[in-house]
């Protein structure tokens, strides 16, 4: 009782934030398990009807292929997302002038300033099959026939993906040239009284020093692999929707565009539970804890 009169005063200050995270956390996610559980209508009854939601969203095979559109376009963000922003921050942390790694360096992140709107807007128009820069390269330089790559389903995923990963880039490279910068000058010092070569440095020194870094980003990285939305919003079309509809886009459509309530909170409710095992298996595989 003494400590708590002792830090009253810090305790009031954490009120707003318990308050905030209660309102705008908590009550909607107790709500929303709620709502699975019910024939939920905007008016009238709302009849609890046990597991039929859920029943309803595992046995509709949209919902398989968008899990599996998810682990595929998530994947794939994840891995190159993590592997490409690592290898230019290392070249970065090799460059001697200044100027050119700050410029660099403001020259990547300035794609993550940008909202998925104006994000697809650029793909779309470097992509267009009529004018766009990378089909009159094609056509212009290699010969080739334009290619409409935002209505080709063989193109979907693998865009999704690249734009996703240039979107980020900068932000994640940023963060490891950060956990660079903070290693001790003394072990690169003593790895070069030890006769080693710069590849070595890098190979001993820094990455091992980075593993932290590396572990903390990797598992926030995986925090969001199931939450893709407003790039698939922005950039699908019904050309390629069978190929790019993610999880967050089926609870979309059952909830708003069905009005269909109950199925949309089930569902939702399973990309909580798949997001907590992944991110349970990633913690297990990496070490979390060990940082």
């Amino acid at each position: 009782m003494r400590i708590i009169k002792k830090n009253a005063m810090f305790y009031m200050m954490m009120i707003p934030i318990v308050v905030y995270f209660a309102m705008f956390a908590y009550y909607p996610l107790v709500k929303g398990i709620q709502t699975s559980f019910q024939d939920y209508k905007l008016m009238g009854e709302r009849p609890y009807i046990g597991l039929d939601n859920y029943d309803l969203v595992i046995h509709d095979p949209s919902f398989w292929d968008a899990l599996w559109n998810t682990l595929y376009i998530g994947g794939g963000i994840l891995i190159i997302g993590f592997i490409a922003p690592l290898l230019i921050a290392l070249s970065l942390n090799e460059v001697m002038k200044s100027w050119f790694k700050k410029t660099a360096q403001m020259l990547l992140y300035v794609p993550h300033l940008l909202s998925w709107v104006v994000i697809g807007g650029i793909f779309i128009f470097l992509l267009s099959p009529d004018t766009g820069l990378v089909n009159m390269l094609l056509v212009n330089i290699f010969g080739m026939n334009p290619i409409n790559f935002m209505a080709d389903e063989s193109w979907a995923r693998s865009i999704m993906i690249g734009s996703a990963v240039w979107k980020d880039m900068g932000y994640n490279c940023i963060l490891f040239l950060a956990g660079i910068a903070a290693i001790s000058p003394s072990l690169y010092e003593a790895a070069r009284m030890d006769g080693a070569t710069r590849w070595q440095q890098v190979r001993y020194v820094t990455l091992p020093q980075l593993m932290s870094t590396m572990k903390v980003i990797f598992l926030l990285n995986t925090l969001g692999l199931l939450r893709i939305f407003d790039q698939i919003f922005v950039m699908r079309n019904p050309a390629i929707t069978s190929k790019v509809d993610v999880l967050m886009m089926y609870t979309f459509q059952k909830g708003i565009m069905e009005i269909r309530f109950g199925p949309a909170a089930a569902a939702s409710f399973f990309v909580v539970l798949f997001t907590l095992l992944l991110t349970v298996m990633v913690r297990k595989i990496t070490r979390f804890d060990e940082v």
